[in-house]
This record gives C-alpha cells, sequence and structure tokens, in this order.
C-alpha cells in the first residue's frame, strides 16, 4: 500500500466534530479532513512530517473517543508517548502530580474498568513517561502509531449490514479485504474476505454482492439500511 498521501487522505464527513462547515437551508454538514485508507506499515508509508503528525491526531482521537478498542496496558503505553510528543521530556524537578489532569489521555472504558483513581492513572502514565526521555515529538507519533496499528480494529471501517435472515451484522472494509462480524464484537471476523479472492462486488438497491474468484463457492449476499451505504461501501 505504498500510496501518495493524496489517495489516502481526504474529507470525511462526521457528527462529532467541527472543523469545517457547510451551510444550506439552515443545516450544517461538518467535515474533517481525514486518513481514507490506514496505512499498512507507518514506519514505511509516513514519510512527511505534517502527514505523519495529522494522522497520529486522527488515530489517538478514534483510540480515546474508543472507535478502537484499545487494551488497558496498551492504552496507558500510548497515553505515555502522546505526552512525550506534546511536553516533551519529563522534568523530575517541575512536574508536580496533577500536571496531567486536564489531557485526554486514556478511554473512558479503561477508566471504567478498574478501581483507580486519576491520580493512580496518572502516576501509571508518568512512569513510562520518565522512561521516554530524549524522544522527539515526531519520534514519539511513531512509536504510538507503531503500537496502534497493531490493534485489531485499527483502519476498520465498519457499516452495518443486514443477512437474508434479517440477522443485524457489521461489514468491515479494510486494506486487506472485507470482514463480517457479529453484531456484538467488533474485534473477531466470523467471515473474511481478502481482496484477492473477491472477483466481484456490486450492489442494486440495499442489496449488496460479493462474488469470490472461486466460482464454485456461494456468493455472498447482504443487505444496507440505505442505497448510499453501499456507494460509500465501494467509494
Amino acid at each position: 500500500m505504498k500510496i501518495p498521501k493524496v489517495l489516502y487522505l481526504g474529507l470525511n464527513w462526521t457528527r462529532k466534530f467541527r472543523t469545517k462547515a457547510y451551510k444550506k437551508n439552515h443545516q450544517t454538514a461538518s467535515f474533517m479532513f481525514l486518513a481514507k485508507f490506514y496505512p499498512e506499515e507507518v514506519a514505511e508509508e509516513l514519510v512527511q512530517e505534517v502527514t505523519q503528525h495529522s494522522f497520529f491526531l486522527q488515530v489517538k482521537q478514534a483510540i480515546l473517543s474508543m472507535d478502537v478498542y484499545c487494551p488497558p496496558e496498551a492504552s496507558v503505553l500510548l497515553a505515555s508517548y502522546a505526552v512525550q510528543a506534546k511536553f516533551g521530556d519529563f522534568d523530575e524537578d517541575t512536574y508536580k502530580p496533577g500536571m496531567l489532569a486536564s489531557e485526554d489521555l486514556l478511554p473512558q472504558r479503561v477508566i471504567d474498568q478498574y478501581q483507580m483513581t486519576l491520580e493512580m492513572w496518572e502516576e501509571r502514565i508518568r512512569v513510562w513517561y520518565a522512561d521516554h526521555r530524549g524522544m522527539s515529538r515526531d519520534e514519539a507519533e511513531m512509536e504510538y502509531l507503531k503500537i496502534a496499528q497493531d490493534l485489531d480494529m485499527y483502519g476498520v471501517n465498519y457499516f452495518p449490514i443486514m443477512n437474508k435472515k434479517e440477522t443485524d451484522l457489521w461489514l468491515g472494509v479494510t486494506a486487506l479485504g472485507l470482514n463480517i462480524y457479529e453484531k456484538e464484537n467488533k474485534l473477531q471476523p466470523k467471515t473474511t474476505f481478502t481482496w484477492s479472492e473477491i472477483r466481484h462486488i456490486s450492489f442494486d438497491d440495499k442489496k449488496f454482492i460479493i462474488k469470490p474468484v472461486d466460482k464454485n463457492a456461494p456468493n455472498f449476499v447482504f443487505f444496507s439500511q440505505k442505497v448510499r451505504m453501499n456507494k460509500l461501501i465501494l467509494d
């Protein structure tokens, strides 16, 4: 996936954040300039500092907003790299407990999972933070992304779908192919189609059809909620 940044960056519509807004008939649509396709190997593909920094901010927000699941230990380590990237080297003479209290560093799911105070979480982050002495902002952001790229939900765009039995499922679109997930489990796909295994993809109204390369294998058919969702999947 060695592609120039112009091909994997683009405008994404979002309800959560407002950066640029287009107003028409008193309605507001918000857009963000985001990576459309996640790089598989960040160290090799993110060669420009500005691209790396923008992508770091996007991935960090996805983890903190819990769009990408991150386990507790990894969350603490990622938080320490984020602190290093923002504040530079840890200084024992100037650091005081509570200095990181105003920073958004951990997913709320992680905080709620354990009976720990915010001060206790900060101390765990501080220990790792102190160990990153000498790292530049770019180096800390790259270490963050190297860990993030191994998370199960990294780089997956999820779309709600239904099968012929009207069972709710998720379709995950990745750089490697298409995954089908059960409604309550976005981590482990129940069915996977790599791009090399797919002969053709098409849709007719809300009906979406995946035709495997193996002509003896049955087509996979599912249904989306709206026609425009099928267009987004194929975009």
